[in-house]
């Protein structure tokens, strides 16, 4: 029986080790062409190995299907378009982009450097951007096409330590939004995707006290395998209806996240003061404010099944 994505092509980046590789062998299982794009960086950004990558691709080569690596950096627009191009030069097209690179310089804010700031923005935000530039021509041109975002709870309710990658996560999340509405027209979806898994970069993240030790041994138990069926759907024509949306994964669980609306308001047509907002508006919706102090963590904080 043909899989999901028979006669598809889609670009992976990220895809030698974790999540990406989990999602490229699932795509070739479905019957994808993959392109298997990894620099082979360290955690942090630092060298290159294209071993992970061709091992992949090896592994799909060996399971009965087509794939072939891209060793190109995302953060880099004329590396980033190798991997669309290398797509449509060895199978004729690209149907599905997986925006999943990924680097991590985890910093307090007050100790976070320019460097560890533009190093994890460009990686994430700005790959994303590159690679899907790249794709849209041949998207538009065949009036199809699935953009797959990586993003993070750590953007969407926040985490310690980690200002450059949740404002990078949280700005892919803006990102594909714009980019679904502004390809509708051109039959073309955008979507984004919370992992939950354990990985190397996750590996990386200090345990600074038990409940963090605690948390992190729950992430163990999340196999990066979970993520890739998701992935799959997205990519194929199953989920032609599906557009700018914010979907998650946490092991046999998938969620659909809600989106920034208003809450509360409160009309004063006289205008606003400052005492006035002090005295009127802010005990009116005092009890509707976010918690200050919640992260990730404390959202999730119960155990996966």
């Amino acid at each position: 029986m043909a899989g999901q994505l028979q006669g598809k092509v889609v670009a992976v980046t990220g895809a030698g080790r974790g999540v990406g590789r989990e999602i490229a062998l699932l795509c070739a299982k479905e019957g994808a062409n993959v392109v298997v794009n990894d620099l082979g960086a360290s955690a942090d950004g630092e060298g290159a190995d294209l071993s992970p990558a061709q091992e992949t691709v090896n592994d799909i080569i060996a399971a009965g299907g087509k794939a072939i690596v891209n060793g190109a950096s995302v953060a880099d627009p004329a590396g980033a378009a190798t991997i669309i191009e290398d797509a449509v030069k060895t199978f004729g097209q690209i149907d599905a982009v997986v925006n999943n690179a990924g680097i991590l310089r985890d910093r307090i804010w007050h100790k976070m450097s320019h460097e560890d700031w533009n190093a994890v923005i460009d990686v994430h935000l700005n790959g994303c951007f590159n690679v899907s530039k790249a794709a849209t021509p041949y998207f538009r041109d065949q009036g199809s096409g699935s953009f797959i975002h990586f993003t993070s709870t750590s953007g969407l309710i926040g985490n310690f330590g980690q200002a450059n990658y949740s404002a990078a996560k949280l700005g892919i999340v803006g990102l594909s939004q714009s980019i679904a509405l502004d390809m509708a027209r051109a039959g073309v979806r955008s979507n984004c995707i919370a992992p939950f898994a354990w990985s190397r970069l996750i590996a990386t993240i200090p345990a600074t006290n038990e409940a963090e030790a605690q948390r992190i041994e729950r992430m163990k138990t999340m196999s990066a395998d979970k993520i890739a069926p998701l992935v799959a759907f997205l990519a194929s024509d199953a989920s032609k209806e599906v557009t700018n949306q914010v979907f998650g994964v946490r092991k046999n669980e998938i969620f659909l996240f809600s989106k920034p609306r208003p809450i509360r308001s409160m009309h004063k047509s006289e205008g606003w003061t400052a005492q006035s907002i002090a005295e009127e508006f802010l005990p009116a919706v005092r009890g509707s404010f976010a918690n200050p102090a919640e992260r990730s963590g404390d959202v999730f904080g119960y155990d996966p099944i």
